[in-house]
């Protein structure tokens, strides 16, 4: 018996020499953290809100952190690409997802996703939220949300709508509205709503619901029709333009919010710090 006993003895002495060897390497690496360059994965193509935003963001972050955080657009499959590349990245502080609504909406879309968002992704923090404006094109003759019901209702699968993708929060969102209103509309998916002005702009598309952010330029340069917005208040950025519940949708509300996650098991310290900062 002391044959065994001697030999288990020494396991856990080595066990414990290698322990003691790595741990130093590990809180040295948290504790020197960032000391290169910063990745942030954006799962969309620009022009986008969510490229917009995240770029104010690195650049904020490259002055805090002392270190170039870089944006990386990774766009396609409704956000589920870029996301997939970092729930499957070295969880290490130097890969972070900036993300919106649509990490939820992929999930809830039925779509089989190469990662789990609840056990592959690290949330890190909640950064903004923004209503939605309905907005068609000039050529359309539906001047209110109102009218615009009424014309959809009339001409079943006749009025287009775009989107930033199967899944995203533009997606699922309109036909939330379309739900609500009785409506049957027909999907053409872009890579980025943004991507889809030019066509909506010509009359090719009759329909999208953008951020009211990216859409105000064009509601007030005329080039688009704004037709309600999806907040529960009017937004202060375009006060005429009157809350989806005002114009016939009761109690309708959508609003997206924009964050950043890390892979799975980040350190939790590492985490911390990006949520302080």
């Amino acid at each position: 018996m002391k044959f065994p006993y001697r030999i288990a003895c020494r396991i856990m002495l080595a066990a414990g020499v290698i322990a003691s060897a790595l741990l130093p390497a590990h809180v040295s690496a948290q504790a020197t953290w960032p000391s290169r360059t910063i990745r942030m994965v954006v799962p969309f193509a620009p022009p986008s809100s969510t490229d917009d935003i995240a770029r104010m963001l690195a650049t904020k972050l490259s002055v805090r952190l002392g270190q170039t955080v870089v944006v990386d657009n990774k766009g396609g499959a409704g956000g589920s690409i870029g996301t997939d590349i970092v729930a499957k990245s070295a969880p290490d502080g130097y890969t972070m997802l900036f993300i919106s609504t649509s990490v939820v909406t992929a999930s809830a879309s039925g779509k089989k996703l190469p990662y789990d968002p609840v056990k592959d992704l690290e949330p890190i923090g909640e950064l903004a939220g923004a209503p939605f404006a309905v907005v068609v094109s000039n050529d359309l003759k539906a001047t209110t949300l109102s009218e615009f019901i009424s014309l959809a209702r009339a001409q079943p699968t006749g009025i287009s709508y775009a989107t930033g993708g199967v899944g995203s929060i533009t997606h699922l969102g309109t036909e939330l509205l379309a739900s609500v209103a009785r409506l049957q509309l027909v999907h053409v998916p872009y890579k980025s709503l943004t991507l889809a002005f030019p066509d909506i702009l010509t009359g090719r598309i009759q329909m999208a619901l953008p951020v009211l952010s990216a859409a105000t330029p064009q509601i007030r340069a005329g080039k688009l029709r704004g037709l309600a917005v999806t907040s529960l208040q009017r937004s202060p950025n375009l006060p005429d333009l009157p809350t989806a519940a005002e114009a016939g949708l009761p109690g309708f509300e959508l609003v997206a919010w924009w964050g950043t996650l890390g892979p799975a098991r980040m350190p939790a310290p590492i985490v911390k710090r990006l949520n302080e900062e």
